[in-house]
């Protein structure tokens, strides 16, 4: 990642992928759902672990299935829960629950004491990336971020339902939740997905461009926002490639 300084007040940030394939893993949580603090904790303990984005591009989708029960998530979206029915349509799952992982779109179930994410990151990073992804990010002013980018994926086999997103997220968030199954807990979340944009197509050639404005929400911290990419293949899940940028000013 580099910072490139323009000539106007605006900056750049820009990254682009290396050869082996690095991981998505995807959260699916809620702060109305008792049993979602525990899995949001050892998410927020991976880079302390090791599991930085060089291994694998960390997201908590916040759902909002569970908002009837009184306490509305405020980082909850109805895409996100779409998001996590369409997972569990094309995994073959009867149903979806909090908290869930996926693990480049397989479900993952860790460990109650020890958990196998080492192992498992560790073999999907021997496979040579199948797509590569460049992405710049441009701060147009303190409230509007533009980010635009590309994807190749080389094999052609791999192009078929190959699809590109881009996520912007943010890190170091907390909530007093006052009412519902975790009222007077204090909770705090990483990865939290402020925006999912895409799917941007894979062309016939292998390609796919994005030119994408996201717009500040009153709140966000410029400090703690990252942008993701990932090519994933619409029908079986498997993601091609990851990355993970810092918002740069």
């Amino acid at each position: 990642m580099s910072g490139i300084a323009g000539a106007a007040a605006a900056t750049q940030c820009s990254a682009e992928s290396g050869p082996q394939r690095v991981a998505l893993l995807e959260l699916y949580t809620s702060e109305g759902c008792n049993s979602c603090p525990p899995t949001d904790r050892w998410a927020s303990e991976l880079p302390g672990r090791g599991f930085t984005p060089g291994r694998v591009v960390a997201l908590a989708f916040h759902v909002d299935y569970w908002n009837y029960l009184g306490w509305p998530d405020p980082f909850s979206k109805a895409q996100h829960s779409e998001r996590q029915r369409a997972a569990s349509v094309r995994n073959r799952a009867r149903v979806v629950y909090t908290p869930q992982l996926l693990l480049n779109g397989k479900d993952y179930r860790r460990g109650t004491f020890l958990d196998d994410l080492g192992d498992r990151l560790n073999a999907i990073s021997q496979a040579p990336a199948q797509a590569t992804i460049a992405l710049q990010l441009h701060a147009e002013d303190e409230r509007r971020l533009r980010v635009t980018g590309t994807a190749a994926v080389r094999d052609v086999d791999a192009r078929r339902g190959a699809q590109f997103f881009t996520a912007l997220y943010e890190n170091n968030l907390s909530n007093q939740v006052t009412v519902g199954e975790n009222r007077g807990q204090r909770l705090r979340h990483d990865f939290v997905v402020r925006e999912l944009a895409g799917p941007f197509p894979v062309n016939p050639e292998g390609e796919a461009r994005l030119d994408q404005r996201f717009k500040l929400g009153p709140g966000w911290k410029t400090a703690d926002l990252q942008v993701a990419a990932f090519v994933q293949n619409e029908h079986s899940g498997n993601v091609l490639q990851a990355l993970a940028v810092l918002y740069c000013r």
